[in-house]
């Protein structure tokens, strides 16, 4: 059973929805889906399940609360409520063949960064999806931030004063919470917007952690229980009303060469990856980016990521904060 759920913000206080086009379903006494998820692990009970026993008939009209044309506000579909600081926002590359090309034309002069990510990239192909039961060979991790970095849907990507560059990618991202026993859970997945500084790491490929750390998009669903073998996507660049790049992309496990669980058994197996009640969104890598087309996104620029199965395709304007960058200067106590 999959269900697709929402997180809504109003001035009168937050709640979650099932989405039942063209229909948002409200449900009763959870303001959270981090409360739904933790109180369906105390009942050990399916999350599905959980989740339709608690939808009510009171329902909101989805098409104006998507345009942003309503009091009821989406917000990401996952978070913790109560601490961003306990969310940890992170990804795997390098794990479709796409990501491997894109990344090559990035660091074409440059042959030793090339084979550095080229060699990771074949250690993938060869051991990054082992038989059940083994573990296979890690994968490229990257750390994006904490809660405070997630954006959801309508809301701006930021290029900073001191970044060289921002740009799309398009994935879809896991959502887990750490059960109290201290066991990895996985809640759903949604669409993901990865979006990294490429012109910053095309510099030099050890740049690649500071790249990421920047503002990324999630939502606006949480689809539970999803289908994620070979799933179709889109990708779509608007500058005004005009097209300014596309590309059809397909994601999920048969096109990836790390499995699934492959990519979460590295990520829990830190132990401090493993707190109970922290959150974890992880983005699973691109197919494709349009940085690798040589496409440069300006202020204003509307980034659109759709792939089936994953509800409502999620948009963001890209915000370019100009410079120069301020100095940061630290305190001494």
């Amino acid at each position: 059973m999959t269900a697709r759920l929402v997180q809504l913000d109003h001035p009168a206080g937050r709640r979650v929805a099932l989405v039942d086009e063209p229909r948002l379903r409200l449900l009763r006494r959870f303001t959270s889906v981090y409360e739904l998820a933790l109180a369906a692990l105390e009942a050990n009970r399916p999350l599905a399940e959980w989740i339709a026993e608690h939808a009510t008939d009171e329902a909101l009209a989805y098409d104006d609360i998507y345009a942003g044309k309503s009091e009821w506000r989406l917000l990401t579909p996952v978070d913790h409520p109560a601490e961003p600081a306990r969310c940890l926002v992170s990804g795997t590359g390098l794990t479709h063949l796409g990501s491997a090309q894109d990344r090559s034309a990035m660091h074409e002069a440059k042959e030793s960064e090339l084979t550095d990510s080229m060699k990771m990239f074949r250690w993938g192909l060869e051991r990054g999806r082992p038989p059940a039961g083994q573990v296979g060979v890690a994968p490229e991790w990257f750390y994006k931030g904490n809660g405070t970095v997630l954006r959801a849907h309508l809301e701006p990507l930021v290029v900073p004063p001191y970044g060289e560059d921002g740009g799309e990618e398009a994935e879809i991202a896991g959502v887990y919470i750490v059960a109290p026993d201290g066991r990895p859970c996985r809640v759903g997945m949604c669409l993901g917007n990865e979006f990294s500084d490429h012109k910053f790491e095309k510099n030099n490929y050890l740049n690649l952690a500071g790249s990421k750390i920047r503002t990324c998009a999630i939502g606006p669903e949480l689809v539970v229980n999803p289908e994620f073998n070979s799933v179709p996507g889109r990708v779509v660049l608007l500058r005004g009303d005009a097209e300014l790049w596309s590309k059809d992309i397909r994601t999920g496990e048969a096109g990836m060469c790390h499995s699934l669980q492959n990519i979460e058994h590295h990520h829990f197996k830190f132990e401090t990856h493993r707190r109970p009640g922290d959150v974890h969104v992880h983005y699973f890598g691109a197919c494709s980016i349009s940085f690798g087309a040589g496409v440069q996104l300006k202020d204003g620029d509307l980034m659109r990521v759709h792939f089936e199965g994953f509800g409502r395709p999620l948009c963001n304007p890209v915000r370019v904060v100009p410079g120069p960058a301020n100095l940061i200067s630290v305190r001494v106590i």
